[in-house]
């Protein structure tokens, strides 16, 4: 295929302006709507168990087991793979291309090596949905999280290795907690009215707060696992949500954190709409 004249990836990605091409835009957008697809399941699962109506303590691996019962089901993981894969390559170009203006500053170069790592988890979460499509059977959150950390275990100093990406977690719980007071992902959103932007606010808090509560979770259970040398102590989603299903009072607690995971599903799919997409 013959490129256009001064073609180059750069100007792709741009389309010519600040906006991001349409391609890339679709891909993103889409990959915002199967982020929220996978996260409206893993809130409706917990919810369901909190209230003894089924459903389970679970993560995206476990939510997109549920989604393939459901009829049309492979069709719709064959989406949520598609769209999976082009958040993947939506937070890439973040990283990349830095569309939040983060410049090169240590902060700004941690947060854009975040991007990428978050599209690298992504694009291994996109290719869990084919291994479905194809009936296979995936390993599950539980699994993985402990394999992740036996991994890191591993290398010398594997055991400082493994607290200082619970750490880590447990920083980007508590800047989850900061976006959800400062309702700073409202920056990135394109016009809404005054009634929509109220809702999408509470939608968007609740969210935030659920995630970074899960998140330190995450966290700490990753330092349990580096003190001890003991990979058996990392958890995923799954595992967190029963962590606080297991707690006094545990049971309002799990439906309050599945209720905000659900309330993130959705924001996703406000994202996916309304979501600004601009390449610098």
């Amino acid at each position: 295929m013959t490129r256009p004249e001064g073609w180059t990836l750069g100007r792709a990605l741009r389309g010519g302006g600040e906006r991001a091409a349409p391609w890339v835009e679709r891909l993103g957008r889409l990959g915002y709507a199967a982020k929220g697809i996978v996260y409206l399941g893993v809130g409706v699962l917990a919810a369901e168990a909190a209230v003894g109506a089924g459903g389970a303590a679970t993560g995206s691996r476990g939510a997109m087991r549920h989604v393939r019962r459901l009829p049309f089901g492979d069709v719709l993981l064959v989406a949520v793979a598609v769209g999976l894969a082009g958040y993947t390559l939506w937070r890439l170009v973040q990283a990349v291309r830095d569309t939040e203006d983060l410049g090169t500053s240590p902060k700004g170069m941690i947060l854009r090596v975040g991007y990428a790592i978050s599209g690298a988890i992504h694009g291994v979460l996109a290719w869990t949905a084919v291994e479905l499509v194809r009936g296979l059977r995936p390993r599950g959150d539980e699994a993985v999280s402990r394999e992740q950390a036996a991994w890191m275990l591993s290398f010398p100093h594997g055991a400082w290795l493994v607290c200082a990406v619970g750490a880590v977690v447990i920083g980007v719980g508590v800047a989850q907690l900061v976006i959800a007071a400062r309702a700073s992902f409202l920056l990135k959103l394109g016009s809404l009215s005054e009634g929509a932007r109220a809702w999408v606010t509470w939608l968007g808090r609740l969210g935030y707060v659920a995630r970074g509560v899960v998140l330190f979770l995450i966290g700490g259970f990753l330092i349990s696992a580096g003190i001890h040398a003991n990979p058996r102590d990392a958890r995923g989603i799954g595992g967190a949500l029963r962590e606080i299903a297991h707690q006094p009072e545990g049971r309002w607690l799990f439906g309050a954190v599945a209720i905000g995971l659900a309330a993130y599903g959705v924001f996703m799919l406000v994202l996916a709409r309304y979501r600004r997409m601009v390449v610098r």
